[in-house]
């Protein structure tokens, strides 16, 4: 064999060795393209040429078309984000409230809120119905009710976000961090509480002074009902003194000995010369 065939045998194996290496290569690049992986928590929408597919990938491993198809992951995990509202109360005064909002994207809603609603769904559909509703119940308010009644605010805004957002999101819970007031509206509110506090007490005190005194007038009541008992009996039944006074007598002869005085039957207690030996 000539040099020249040599030379073309060895440059067709080369060609078929890079072919083959070209050929694995694609092959590798095609399995990777039409490969996919949902993480837990999570659910996948499919684009396919600009087109979304109506059933969103469950989590895990998933088969695509290749290099046309893209997932795009969609967390269905509750999440927890902070946000402000700038309220007016009632009585016209500015109000501003600190919230924290517990929510989650079920996964009917997943394909709908991402063709529906561009960027974050919580920047564009959960704050500002949560904070809508926060106003429209703090509008009802005085300021100090609302400083007052922040679980009452909660609840109803709570309730009332959940009616503006529908089944579209769930909205787990609301919590209010914290309630700013203006210097002045604080310094009055807490002056007018701590005036309540001194009346209540005030209350109190009265209260108790009315009570002991109608229990020292129950009191003297009884007693002198007792006293007018005890004079009636005596009088209806004038031996009842010498009957105590020999129910109570100790064995001890007296010092003094009681002298009727005429007929009246009274008797005069007059002492003993020289006491008992």
């Amino acid at each position: 064999m000539s040099g020249a065939e040599e030379f073309f045998n060895s440059l067709g194996q080369s060609r078929k060795a890079i072919s083959t290496i070209i050929l694995i290569v694609v092959g590798i690049l095609l399995l990777a393209g039409s490969t996919y992986i949902v993480e837990p928590g999570h659910r996948g929408i499919l684009v396919t040429m600009g087109k979304v597919s109506p059933m969103f990938a469950p989590e895990g491993l998933g088969l695509k078309a290749p290099f046309i198809t893209s997932v795009l992951p969609v967390s269905v995990r509750q999440q927890s984000k902070s946000a402000g509202a700038e309220c007016y109360s009632s009585d016209l005064q500015q109000v501003m409230i600190d919230i924290r909002i517990l929510y989650r994207i079920p996964e009917a809603s997943v394909v709908k809120i991402f063709q529906e609603f561009a960027g974050d769904p919580f920047d564009s559909l959960v704050a500002p119905r949560v904070s809508e509703a926060i106003k429209e119940v703090t509008a009802l308010q005085s300021a100090e009710q609302i400083v007052k009644k922040r679980e009452e605010i909660k609840t109803r805004a709570l309730e009332s976000a959940r009616k503006k957002i529908g089944d579209l999101i769930v909205i787990e819970d609301i919590v209010i961090s914290n309630v700013a007031l203006s210097k002045e509206l604080e310094a009055a509110i807490e002056s007018k509480m701590v005036q309540e506090q001194e009346a209540a007490k005030a209350r109190f005190t009265q209260q108790k002074a009315e009570i002991e005194a109608n229990t020292a007038i129950i009191k003297a009541r009884g007693e002198a009902e007792a006293i007018r008992i005890r004079g009636r009996a005596l009088q209806d039944s004038p031996g009842l003194v010498q009957l105590q006074i020999v129910e109570k007598w100790n064995g001890i002869t007296p010092q003094v000995v009681g002298v009727g005085t005429g007929g009246s039957g009274a008797n005069i207690l007059l002492p003993i010369g020289g006491g008992a030996r």
